[in-house]
């Protein structure tokens, strides 16, 4: 089972790499991450060319912000979600300002009260999501790999299990530890 230190290190390995202006770098992280991204955008932007748009901006600030990644602080899959998440929501942000500057909300509010919702909508649901990455975040290492694989990367219990060369049985408790911790988390916040 590789440990978290050599994970680690090959991560800051590969981010070193990218600082460097290492293009085989920079496509290994698109190979890796590419696709959870732009799930990521094509479920917050409002069509399928502004996700595209902001997946090629999420990866151009990773190159830019290369050097800065500590993987004492945070995987790099954590790393790579929360660049992308607050770049999703300035985005979102200007597109909202550039609607209300140019007047175009008084105009939709002629065309009905849901005019306007969808891009509400998506900031509340980004706001949630990014409560949720928060959250997962705190998580043990295993636990967090096992959700952020799972849910955010679309992979099958037995798939992380193979990469990670753990057992799937160990894979499955610790899907199920972190659900709970998620879910008990949650209830705190809401209680306060």
């Amino acid at each position: 089972m590789p440990n978290r230190t050599q994970s680690g290190d090959d991560d800051l390995a590969l981010m070193q790499r990218i600082a460097g202006d290492e293009d085989a770098a920079v496509a290994e992280l698109y190979d890796r991450f590419g696709s959870l991204v732009f799930r990521m955008a094509y479920q917050t932007m409002p069509t399928r060319a502004e996700a595209e748009d902001a997946v090629q901006e999420v990866f151009v600030r990773l190159w830019q912000t290369a050097d800065r990644y500590d993987p004492k602080r945070a995987a790099l899959v954590t790393w790579v979600m929360l660049i992308s998440r607050r770049h999703l929501v300035d985005r979102l942000r200007r597109s909202r300002a550039r609607v209300k500057a140019s007047g175009l909300e008084e105009a939709q509010v002629s065309q009905g009260p849901d005019a306007t919702e969808g891009v509400d909508s998506r900031m509340d649901r980004q706001e949630r999501f990014e409560a949720l990455l928060d959250r997962i975040s705190t998580l043990p290492e295993l636990q967090r790999t096992v959700v952020t694989r799972a849910y955010l990367g679309g992979q099958t219990l037995r798939q992380i299990g193979e990469e990670l060369d753990t057992p799937l049985g160990t894979i499955k408790s610790a899907l199920s530890r972190a659900l709970v911790r998620l879910r008990e988390r949650s209830e705190e916040e809401l209680a306060r």
